[in-house]
């Protein structure tokens, strides 16, 4: 768990991180488990490793980089020498605070007012409440 906030104004207290020791290479048992301070010392580069990424971007570029999961992969990279671990994921990320609503920053995110769009992507043109009739399809 570490406490962050974001470039944009947003202040979380949990980003919460996963991760499993993994078994090296020509091992013989089962199980492989660390020793409290290699625990420890995973447990702070994997604090220290999500400060410094969310820090360093704002909501929307975090959130992006959530989806492909990258920040788990570099903390699989950094505490490699530490101890082999695999499976690391961000497992939850709670927003504790948000910033003061801003409609001007709103519509930079989401476009022009009236973003209605077509299948291409082209913004649909027409006055504010007029109806658009859709085109007769031939074959369902």
């Amino acid at each position: 768990q570490a406490v962050v906030s974001t470039q944009s104004g947003h202040y979380g207290r949990g980003v919460f991180c996963i991760g499993f020791t993994k078994k090296v290479n020509k091992q013989v048992k089962k199980t492989s488990y660390a020793q409290s301070s290699q625990i420890r010392a995973i447990r702070k580069k994997m604090v220290d490793i999500m400060t410094k990424e969310v820090n360093t971007e704002d909501l929307k570029s975090f959130v992006v980089k959530l989806i492909p999961d990258s920040i788990g992969k570099d903390i699989e990279k950094e505490c490699a020498d530490i101890y082999p671990l695999k499976d690391v994921h961000i497992r939850k990320v709670k927003v504790l605070k948000k910033p003061k609503f801003d409609v001007s920053k709103l519509m930079d995110l989401h476009g022009e007012i009236g973003g209605a769009v077509d299948e291409s992507g082209e913004a649909i043109t027409g006055g504010a409440g007029e109806f658009i009739e859709p085109e007769i399809q031939d074959a369902v």
